[in-house]
């Protein structure tokens, strides 16, 4: 990853891992910190249940007043705060569920299901994943332009 110019982060908590694990992880996160040609975060001993939990213990131990809690509080304390929400989200084995993975991360990421098993996931599967992708139009929660005028036209 290091000859590529791919940066490593980690995603999980660390802490319960071994010594010899937490090491590892230190010297390939600094190794590669100044890489820039693509970001690749490993997620061991996470879910995105526990990094919440994890967000929600960091602003308590910051002593942040309940009142100043809002979302950007408890993004800033994510496991990796600086990483973009994804915005496609690939699913192989046929599998419909987002499986406790980045949960607040992904609420307005696009989910693609493939039949497809994870070894076999090619580079013409992700081709056409991203065609797919690139064929969406993305609301993140909201509707639709024409919906809306139409509304307003039977107002």
């Amino acid at each position: 990853m290091h000859r590529r110019g791919v940066r490593i982060v980690f995603s999980g908590r660390r802490d319960e891992l071994s010594p010899r694990m937490q090491k590892r992880i230190d010297e390939a996160v600094t190794r590669t910190a100044a890489n820039t040609n693509g970001v690749l975060n490993v997620c061991l001993n996470y879910g995105g249940r526990a990094e919440i939990v994890d967000a929600v213990k960091k602003l308590v131990a910051d002593g942040i007043d309940a009142s100043l809690i809002d979302e950007a509080a408890i993004a800033s304390r994510l496991y990796n705060p600086d990483l973009p929400d994804p915005d496609l989200i690939i699913r192989t084995a046929g599998e419909s569920r987002v499986s406790n993975f980045l949960l607040w991360q992904s609420a307005y990421s696009e989910m693609l299901v493939t039949d497809t098993l994870w070894p076999d996931f090619d580079v013409s599967d992700l081709k056409a994943a991203l065609a797919d992708y690139a064929s969406r139009v993305r609301r993140f929660g909201g509707r639709p332009e024409e919906e809306l005028a139409e509304q307003a036209n039977v107002s």
